[in-house]
This record gives C-alpha cells, structure tokens and sequence, in this order.
C-alpha cells in the first residue's frame, strides 16, 4: 500500500474543514450531523474518521480555521491607515466583509460560551485583534497628543474594546439582519470614532 505524504495528508484535512464549514454555516452546529459532513466533502465515513473523532472535534478544527484566518487577515496591517480611529474601525469593518464567515464566527463565539476549547481560540483570536487595534490606535494618538489629553497607550487600550464592540455589532447585524446596510454601518461607525 503505498504511502500518503504529508502534503496529501494537509489537503485532505483542509478539504474536510471546509466541507465541515459549509455545513455548519448553512445549518448550524447543531443541527449538522457527521453524515451531512460526509456527504458535503464526496469522502467516505472512514477517510473522515481517519482525520476526527467526530462533530466536535471538527467544530475545534473549523474554529482554529475559521478563527486563525480571521485573525490573521485582520492583524495583517496592510491596508490600515493611522489616519484616525474613524479610518481605523472602516478598514477593519471592509476587512471583516471581506471574508462571508459571519454566520460561522458567531457560532463559533456561541459555542466558545459553553466549550471550553473552542473559547479558548475565541479569547486567543480576540486577544490578537485587541493588542492590533490598541497599536493602531495608539500610532495615531502619538502623532496627535492634543487629541487625546491623556498617556496614547491608555487612551487607545481603552478605546480598543469599543472598536472591537463595533466590529462584532457588524458581523452580528450582517449575519442575522436581511436589508442590513454595510456601506452605512461602516460610514456611521466611521463618523461616531
């Protein structure tokens, strides 16, 4: 029998995370069985076992995916001017529109609440996205001291929270909002920063 390298082994993993994701994005978690995932990636029920255990651990798998790419994108500073927070909080919101993952991240941060394994990805991803922005912020803040009236690192580490609230106010209201106005969510969260 000859052997599966370890670059097959990767994609094969990859292929069935993403037919994992299909599936919980378009029926949720619960409501996905490990016979719907099996169908989705057209592989047999032995070659996804070979890689999970189960529905959990391919929702860990998805969440570490899902949330790690996320993540990376975000933190990835091309594209974020230090214009301001305005411009700061639009870049990230066109960022997070980029992706369509907002149903699969909010189930994700659903069942962070009650697995402590997929919140601890979660905080992690957070954690990241909390220390970008803080930097962000506290760039624009020293090259505008009088803006600010206080030390750029505090003012920003307690601004970044806000920003990272508007941002999660965005993906829920997007995911769950049918007529819901992206262009002027970005604009209005742009104006009130």
């Amino acid at each position: 029998m000859p052997r599966v390298s370890q670059a097959h082994r990767v994609a094969r993993r990859a292929e069935i995370i993403d037919a994992a994701l299909r599936c919980f994005a378009r029926s949720g978690y619960q409501r996905t069985t490990m016979a719907d995932i099996i169908a989705e990636s057209g592989l047999s029920a032995g070659a996804i076992y070979g890689y999970f255990g189960g529905k959990q651990e391919l929702l860990v798998a998805v969440a570490d995916h899902v949330l790690g790419d996320r993540g990376s994108a975000l933190t990835d500073d091309s594209g974020f001017a230090v214009e301001g927070p305005g411009d700061i909080i639009a870049a990230l919101l066109h960022k997070l529109d980029e992706g369509g993952l907002g149903s699969a991240v909010l189930q994700l941060w659903a069942e962070g609440t009650i697995d402590p394994e997929i919140g601890e990805l979660v905080r992690a991803v957070f954690g990241r996205l909390r220390a970008f922005v803080t930097d962000l912020l506290a760039a624009w803040a020293e090259e505008n001291p009088s803006a600010i009236g206080t030390a750029p690192r505090t003012w920003a580490a307690e601004r970044a929270p806000i920003v990272l609230g508007l941002a999660q106010g965005f993906i829920v209201q997007k995911s769950l909002i049918e007529d819901f106005d992206a262009d002027a969510y970005i604009a209005g969260a742009r104006a009130a920063l």
